[in-house]
């Protein structure tokens, strides 16, 4: 008598976010990844990656205290296609704070590394304490009574990741050059669904369409210059919110020289502030 061996389980294929931020350590403090091409923006990876990428390289270091406070990126040049090499280097641990710095570089053309992407960030032992809110989140229909955005049209991979779905404030329909106000509000989740992690946050931190697109109503070349997140949420909070949609705010607040600054909250849908993040972003014309 024969038998037939079951056949071998094939793993899950991993979240495309987790595939993304995927990195190897290949030595004291510097590990090594590669671009992701369902993260692509129009001429290189969608700059929340990035931001997660270094967050992530700072989480996963044997060395790191506490979780998440502070995290800003400046995107000195557009990642390429390709491997990556990130270092991350803690250059001061107090009792309960912990600095960062931290570079993504790749070969330039002469074969040398190059940095592209520089981070700082701040990681902290976070205690429970006297807590209080002035930012609280504004009145909105449950993301689950709204549709989700259309974003195929745009064209870039990026966008797919992301389920969308606004309130207020979206991509104006018409490019008519109108002044408009600066807000967006929207409901936001990744796709597939995933709890978010804190590199999901910092990710989810720069899903905002460019402010100056809502309010000149004019399709100008834009960039994100520097980016800074805060983390004001710990992981247990976030693990409590499983995949749930979070609500995602941004507000131009000036225009001029050709550069614009925003500022952003993301809340949990039951009103707990997660992360505030601020931006400065090139723009042409």
């Amino acid at each position: 008598m024969t038998t037939t061996a079951p056949p071998l389980a094939l793993a899950p294929a991993p979240h495309p976010f987790d595939a993304a931020v995927a990195l190897q350590p290949i030595g004291p403090h510097r590990c090594s990844g590669h671009s992701h091409p369902g993260y692509w923006n129009m001429v290189g990876p969608y700059g929340g990656i990035t931001a997660a990428l270094m967050l992530q390289a700072v989480l996963q270091h044997p060395d790191r205290l506490g979780e998440p406070l502070a995290l800003t990126v400046n995107y000195a040049a557009a990642t390429a296609e390709g491997p990556f090499e990130i270092t991350a280097t803690p250059v001061r641990t107090n009792r309960s704070t912990q600095h960062w710095v931290v570079t993504l570089s790749q070969p330039g053309a002469d074969g040398m590394p190059q940095v592209g992407t520089s981070a700082t960030v701040v990681t902290a032992i976070k205690r429970d304490t006297w807590a209080a809110s002035d930012t609280p989140m504004p009145a909105t229909p449950a993301a689950a009574t709204l549709a989700r955005a259309d974003r195929t049209a745009a064209g870039v991979a990026w966008l797919q990741r992301y389920d969308v779905r606004p309130v207020d404030g979206d991509i104006p329909r018409q490019w008519d050059g109108a002044t408009n106000h600066s807000r967006t509000l929207m409901w936001a989740a990744d796709a597939p669904a995933r709890t978010p992690c804190f590199a999901g946050l910092a990710a989810l931190a720069d899903v905002f369409f460019p402010r100056i697109w809502l309010k000149r109503a004019t399709l100008v070349p834009v960039g994100t210059v520097s980016m800074t997140v805060y983390f004001h949420t710990s992981a247990a909070q976030l693990a409590e919110n499983g995949p749930a949609h979070l609500l995602a705010q941004a507000t131009g607040q000036e225009f001029r020289h050709g550069f614009f600054d925003h500022s952003g909250q993301l809340w949990r849908a039951d009103g707990l502030l997660l992360a505030t993040t601020h931006q400065i972003v090139y723009f042409k014309g």
